[in-house]
């Protein structure tokens, strides 16, 4: 699987190794390629899933990725997996096989 912007690939899995959460799919932080992106001053909470950070592509646009860094322990067992620092994106980034 590719997360691809702009025409440019931001990360490349396996299918087995994302992790799917309510619609979204999540890289393993491993998959990411880290140059192209930056850390956002932005978080969000997630009443289950505990606090969310994000990442803006480099030169921009912002805020389109995120990644919970300490999920609940609660998250991680309804998930059935442990998702911690692993990326998923926003709409405008194209995830594709």
């Amino acid at each position: 699987m590719k997360a691809t912007l702009k025409d440019s690939v931001i990360a490349t899995a396996e299918a087995e190794d994302l992790v799917m959460i309510e619609g979204n799919r999540y890289f393993p932080p491993s998959s990411i390629n880290w140059s192209m992106l930056d850390s956002s001053p932005t978080v969000s909470t997630c009443p289950w899933k505990g606090q969310a950070e994000y990442y803006s592509l480099v030169g921009g646009p912002k805020d389109v990725a995120w990644a919970y860094i300490a999920p609940n322990a609660e998250a991680v067992e309804r998930v059935g997996r442990d998702f911690a620092e692993f990326v998923a994106f926003d709409r405008t980034v194209v995830i594709s096989e």
